[in-house]
């Protein structure tokens, strides 16, 4: 039985793709004059910014990733919680199953992009890619999770969108659910669980 449910945030508990590559291929085109498609930028989904911008021949990272969040906030209104994704946290918060997040989201970005939602208060433990000096796919991430929380790993599942998370997951020792309501290519990505939706993880955990 988990006793540990750790999150993913963007394309796992919040639908945030369009607001994400939106904003990244606005900023491009006004700052920098780079006119690309937005299937051509989805490399960017689920990992940092400072690691996103330099495979776009960026240099100056913090003021670019600093833009990209300056435009974000006209395309606020395309994100929004996952369907389902409320009922599934109160229900663990009842069994006592401890949940947190880890992200590739800044401690600033989650604080503005996220907090509104109002989820937080189910969500006591948290790993911003601030928080350490990888990021996924390094498992570093997970393990400060592991770390700061005192969680089982054994007994931990994390659930997340991208193959990104899945090799952080795999390589830091912690089991995997891929979050397909999120996910636009399930079939590259092993994970030990697939979850068509998020009420999916209550039918997981009451099975095993």
């Amino acid at each position: 039985m988990y006793t540990t449910i750790i999150f993913d945030v963007d394309g796992t508990l919040l639908d945030t793709e369009q607001a994400v590559l939106g904003s990244l291929q606005k900023m491009l085109e006004t700052d920098y004059n780079q006119k690309i498609d937005l299937e051509d930028l989805r490399f960017a989904l689920g990992i940092p910014g400072a690691n996103a911008l330099p495979q776009l021949g960026i240099t100056d990272i913090e003021q670019a990733n600093d833009r990209w969040n300056y435009f974000l906030k006209d395309f606020m209104d395309r994100v929004k919680v996952f369907g389902g994704i409320l009922d599934v946290m109160k229900t663990l918060d009842s069994k006592q199953i401890t949940l947190g997040i880890v992200t590739s989201k800044t401690t600033e970005e989650l604080r503005n992009d996220f907090v509104p939602f109002g989820l937080m208060g189910y969500l006591p433990h948290i790993v911003c890619a601030d928080d350490t000096e990888k990021h996924k796919p390094n498992p570093e991430p997970l393990l400060k999770f592991i770390e700061i929380s005192g969680a089982d790993p054994q007994k931990a599942l994390y659930i997340g969108d991208t193959l990104y998370d899945y090799e952080c997951a795999r390589d830091a020792g912690i089991d995997f659910a891929l979050a397909l309501w999120g996910c636009r290519n399930h079939e590259e990505i092993q994970a030990r669980y697939k979850l068509a939706e998020p009420r999916d993880l209550m039918r997981l955990i009451q099975e095993i």
